[in-house]
């Protein structure tokens, strides 16, 4: 069995992307410590001098909490400044014009979410709804067999492959055994706006460049 264990992201990159639909298994490990490295609440994005992060803020008091357990910072604007940064990088991208409307609706709807996990469970479903692909997880916190230590973990639920976050060594406890996700370890490729491709952006960058064709990216 695959088994893909990833921190719950609202909008991952393509590396956790794929190795999430190369899984048999997808867990979201909501109880391990929230870190300001990890991508539970930012995600990288195209811009003029390279990768760009749109972030949503949290909590100062919950910056020690376990991922599920962490509240967004509601009380300093963010929305806008988010979305802003979408549409100034994004605004001449192929499927802007086809997504724009609907993507900074669902980015606004954070207002009424107070925990930052269930702003990402949301707004993840979002995007597969919009890249029509369809990706079923389990949260770490409901399975009996966790357990924190990645190696115990894929004993316990009889995993043979182990894909874990991409580039996480600085925030996440990661086995011996986990698998590179693109055996050769090249980023797929696909047209983006600009004149060179940037590996590493979110799935909101395919989203933006891709749209409904992102099928073509996303079949790896």
């Amino acid at each position: 069995m695959r088994l893909a264990l990833l921190q719950p992201q609202f909008a991952p990159n393509l590396y956790d992307l794929s190795a999430m639909l190369n899984a048999d298994l997808v867990v979201w490990n909501d109880l391990e410590q929230w870190s300001r490295k990890g991508r539970t609440h930012r995600a990288a994005i195209k811009g003029e001098q390279g990768l760009q992060w749109v972030n949503i803020p949290i909590r100062t008091e919950d910056k020690k909490k376990l991922l599920s357990e962490v509240h967004i910072e509601h009380s300093e604007d963010w929305i806008n400044p988010f979305w802003n940064a979408l549409h100034h990088n994004y605004s001449e991208a192929t499927w802007y014009d086809f997504f724009a409307d609907e993507l900074e609706f669902e980015i606004r709807k954070a207002t009424e979410f107070d925990k930052l996990i269930d702003f990402n469970i949301y707004f993840f479903d979002r995007l597969q709804h919009f890249l029509e692909f369809r990706i079923e997880y389990k949260l770490a916190s409901t399975i009996p067999e966790f357990n924190p230590n990645p190696d115990i973990f894929i004993k316990k639920m009889g995993a043979d492959i182990l894909f874990q976050e991409h580039d996480s060594k600085n925030y996440q406890w990661l086995s011996d055994h986990t698998k590179p996700v693109f055996e050769d370890k090249l980023h797929p490729g696909y047209k983006q706006l600009g004149e060179s491709f940037l590996p590493g952006c979110s799935v909101l960058d395919l989203l933006f460049n891709k749209g409904k064709e992102s099928f073509s990216v996303l079949d790896f």
